[in-house]
């Protein structure tokens, strides 16, 4: 069969519905050769950047790998940021683009970008295939390079002439390799249990690695077993039961205050698949002060790379903590847990309803959404944090955010994504500011166009809230290209694109709109006019995770 049928072909094999992506000259034979089959549907984005965001979206909501293509040139050049954010937070993804001819390769072509250079340092692997006789092998190496392991976005460039080349489909070899644990490894489980078991102020702290490896249900148990306090970072939300009575919240730079004291006066540290980034640890020298940690990883490159690990478990971390649980609790953990719910007394929230804000938008969504099945996405900043703080999510994969590359219109693409993947199942939550919105709000063309019943709350404050905070906290409010003071009516923008909105500037006037979004099955939007404000908790820059900024 000619090339743009086998990679089809192999797309169905690896059990792809859905690619996101925009059409170009080099990437136009695959196009065509999708015409023709039902059994994949392609969704036409306005940008590729958004294609690619809406693939990463799609593959954290799903647990699949997700598909987004492109042309050569621009469209590749494109794709590169949704790329890095979904590398930054080990999201499996397959890029497939166009290039030119292999005869004009080299030679300054029209369109002609060297993306895999290009790509290099923001992707698990990339791949030029030159002869079509590779095209399946490569692109099947590709999807299994990215499931594999730790996740991550592979991107495999294709020139043009090889999807017209004719090729022999062949089915893979299926062969796998089961490997027992050896036994060095089952002497530090049991050096790790026996930490675990004389500790007196044990704390676990949950990253995204956890959802990755499908290990909520193994990580719980083990939670329970040992009565151990969780923390989870921003990419851990929703990897542990946010309402559990083991959970301490978010903890970081916006953490909550229970969960960054509980981690500054920790004597050890249980990290399961947390990398230990910047935003998480504050001043690492004071983090590690005092502190043993036992660091469980799929990837080995990670153990002792930003903490030093008192032992490191690099493998399956679902296999990791069942052999955990083989070993018994010696000691009770009660004081520890009286100076843990001192703390929760002392920072319980009182969400004021007096005048609208964002963490009481947040809480409000928490009641309203009681009895129903949803996802959140955000976008970058400050309404960010505070979903962060205040949503309370119990599954996982319900918490879709950008957090290492920090990407600004990621959530409106992502919730797109996201939602084609739950279907009917759970409808999808979708918060933005009104900085993101501006960079990616034109997909809220594709959501009206699918009829997709996203729900997006834009908190407008007429600014980048993020950037001024930090200018008040480290520039002594020197403020300066943050103000977005032009008036933008985002109610008459959704319009534009066949969708409902709503302005609300009061606590009364936004449960209505919310009440009213979740009873319709179509896109809405509710933009929430607030005056600045400051996310608190805040941890000061290079302190300890629980010195905070007083505002």
């Amino acid at each position: 069969m000619k090339g743009a049928q086998a990679v089809v072909e192999c797309l169905v094999e690896e059990g792809v519905e859905i690619v996101f992506g925009y059409p170009g000259g080099m990437i136009l034979p695959l196009y065509d050769a999708l015409y023709d089959d039902t059994r994949i549907q392609q969704i036409l984005t306005t940008h590729e950047q958004s294609a690619a965001h809406a693939a990463d979206g799609y593959a954290r909501a799903s647990g699949k790998v997700g598909v987004c293509i492109a042309t050569s040139g621009p469209g590749a050049t494109n794709l590169v940021t949704g790329i890095a954010t979904a590398f930054m937070d080990s999201i499996p993804l397959v890029a497939i683009t166009g290039q030119v001819d292999t005869t004009l390769l080299g030679r300054d072509a029209f369109q002609e970008t060297d993306i895999i250079g290009v790509t290099m340092s923001v992707t698990k692997h990339n791949f030029k295939v030159k002869d079509p006789k590779k095209l399946i092998s490569t692109l099947r190496l590709a999807f299994q390079t990215a499931k594999s392991g730790r996740p991550g976005p592979v991107l495999v460039d294709v020139p043009r002439d090889l999807f017209f080349a004719e090729t022999v489909f062949e089915a893979p070899s299926a062969s796998k390799v089961f490997a027992k644990p050896a036994a060095d490894f089952l002497i530090c489980v049991a050096e790790a249990a026996e930490v675990i078991q004389k500790a007196n102020r044990p704390v676990i702290i949950a990253g995204g690695g956890v959802i990755s490896a499908g290990a909520s249900r193994e990580l719980c148990l083990f939670a329970e077993k040992f009565n151990l306090p969780v923390a989870n970072t921003l990419m851990g939300i929703s990897a542990f039961p946010h309402d559990h009575h083991l959970s301490l919240g978010f903890a970081g730079m916006h953490g909550l205050e229970t969960a960054n004291n509980a981690i500054a006066e920790a004597d050890l540290i249980i990290a399961v698949g947390s990398r230990f980034g910047d935003r998480q640890t504050g001043n690492r020298d004071k983090y590690t002060r005092n502190t043993h940690f036992i660091h469980i990883d799929i990837d080995p490159a990670e153990l002792d790379k930003n903490v030093a690990s008192s032992i490191g478990l690099a493998g399956n971390m679902k296999v990791i903590l069942t052999l955990l649980m083989q070993y018994e609790p010696l000691r009770s953990l009660d004081r520890w847990w009286n100076v843990l719910q001192g703390w929760q007394d002392k920072y319980k929230r009182d969400y004021d309803g007096t005048y609208l804000n964002v963490p009481w938008a947040m809480n409000c969504i928490n009641q309203l959404s009681k009895d129903k099945n949803i996802a959140i996405a955000t976008d970058v900043g400050q309404h960010q944090m505070w979903a962060a703080q205040h949503l309370r999510l119990q599954e996982p994969r319900t918490w879709i955010s950008s957090g290492g590359l920090g990407t600004m219109g990621f959530g409106l693409p992502a919730a797109l994504g996201a939602q084609l993947a739950f279907g009917k199942t759970r409808r999808l939550i979708h918060i933005a500011g009104d900085g993101g919105i501006k960079m990616t709000g034109n997909e809220y063309y594709t959501i009206a166009r699918l009829n997709l019943p996203v729900i997006s709350i834009l908190i407008n404050n007429s600014s980048l809230g993020m950037i001024r905070q930090l200018q008040k906290v480290q520039y002594n409010e020197r403020y300066i290209a943050c103000d977005m003071t032009y008036p933008m009516d985002y109610v008459l923008y959704a319009k534009s694109f066949g969708i409902e909105g709503a302005a609300v500037s009061t606590t009364k006037a936004f449960k209505q709109a919310l009440q009213y979004a979740f009873s319709v099955d179509r896109p809405q939007v509710i933009v929430l006019n607030i005056e600045h404000e400051f996310v608190q908790p805040m941890i000061k820059y290079g302190a300890e995770i629980n010195e905070f900024v007083e505002f």
